[in-house]
C-alpha cells in the first residue's frame, strides 16, 4: 500500500470524469493480494451504474501498523477527490483491508470523503487467530481488545459514514463469528450474517454480490440526489472536522 494505488480499474479511462458515478475502491486483505477482490470486482461487472473501480494494491506487511496503512489509503482516496470534486468514494474492504478502511473512515475524517464502507470477513472486534500468529505489530493489533481495537471502541459521534458489515457463522479466519460485526453506538451498521459460508468464499459469494451491487446503486443515487460531497477541507494534521450526527 505504500506504493499507492495501481492504475488498474474496470474503465477504458482511468481518470475520473465529472458526473461518472461514485468511484469505488476495493481494498484486499492481508495476504490475499488482489485475487478475491479481483472477482468481487468481476462479479459486479460494469451494469450496477457506478464506477469506475479500482483495486487497491497493496503489501500490508510493509505497513508499521494499521493506522499507517490507513493513512496511506486516506491519502489516495483524498486525492481522487481533488482530482474530482462532484466524486465521492465508496471503500469496500475485505478482511484486514475493512479494518484499514474502517480506521480511516472513523479514526482519521474520512467520513467526509466516503459516505459508504462496506466491509466482508472484517474481524472488527479482532480474531482469536491472531493470539496464534507470529508477532509482528499489524498481526497483534487483531487481537481482541489490542490497543487499536480499544481506540475504534471510543465514541465517534458525528461520524457520517454508513457502515454495512457481511459476516459469516462459518468464518474459519473471523473467531468467534460475532466478531466480524460492527457494534458500535454512534455508527450507523447494518450486520449481515450470511450463513454457511467460509473466509475465502464470502466475498464471491453470489448473494453478497448481489446485495453489494444493490447498496452501489443506492449508493449512487442517493449522491445524485445530494449533489456534491460535503466540504472537502481536511484538517492541518490530516483529520476532517467533525459535524453533528445527520442523514448518512
Amino acid at each position: 500500500m505504500g506504493r499507492g494505488l495501481p492504475r488498474q480499474s474496470v474503465c477504458r479511462d482511468e481518470a475520473p470524469s465529472a458526473g461518472a458515478g461514485l468511484l469505488v475502491l476495493l481494498v484486499h486483505g492481508l495476504a490475499d493480494r488482489a485475487s478475491v477482490v479481483s472477482a468481487l470486482q468481476r462479479g459486479l461487472g460494469d451494469d450496477c451504474g457506478v464506477g469506475p473501480f479500482i483495486l487497491v494494491n497493496n503489501n500490508v506487511f510493509n505497513s508499521a501498523d494499521i493506522r499507517t496503512a490507513a493513512r496511506v489509503l486516506g491519502e489516495q482516496v483524498e486525492l481522487a477527490c481533488a482530482r474530482d470534486r462532484a466524486r465521492c468514494v465508496v471503500l469496500i474492504g475485505y478482511s484486514l483491508g475493512g479494518l484499514i478502511a474502517r480506521y480511516y473512515v472513523q479514526r482519521l475524517g474520512g467520513d467526509t470523503y466516503v459516505p459508504l464502507l462496506i466491509t466482508l470477513a472484517t474481524p472488527h472486534g479482532g480474531t482469536a487467530t491472531a493470539l496464534l500468529a507470529p508477532p509482528h505489530p499489524l498481526l497483534r493489533e487483531l487481537r481482541p481488545g489490542s490497543d487499536l481495537l480499544t481506540e475504534l471502541a471510543e465514541p465517534a459521534i458525528g461520524c457520517r459514514t454508513r457502515f454495512v458489515a457481511f459476516y459469516s457463522d462459518l468464518d474459519e479466519a473471523v473467531i468467534p463469528a460475532t466478531r466480524g460485526r460492527i457494534d458500535h453506538p454512534d455508527l450507523m451498521a447494518c450486520n449481515v450474517l450470511v450463513p454457511g459460508v467460509g473466509h475465502l468464499s464470502l466475498p464471491v459469494h453470489q448473494p453478497v454480490i448481489d446485495q453489494v451491487r444493490a447498496l452501489l446503486t443506492a449508493a449512487q443515487q442517493a449522491t445524485s440526489a445530494a449533489g456534491p460531497p460535503h466540504g472537502h477541507t481536511p484538517r492541518a494534521n490530516g483529520q476532517s472536522p467533525r459535524h453533528r450526527r445527520g442523514s448518512p
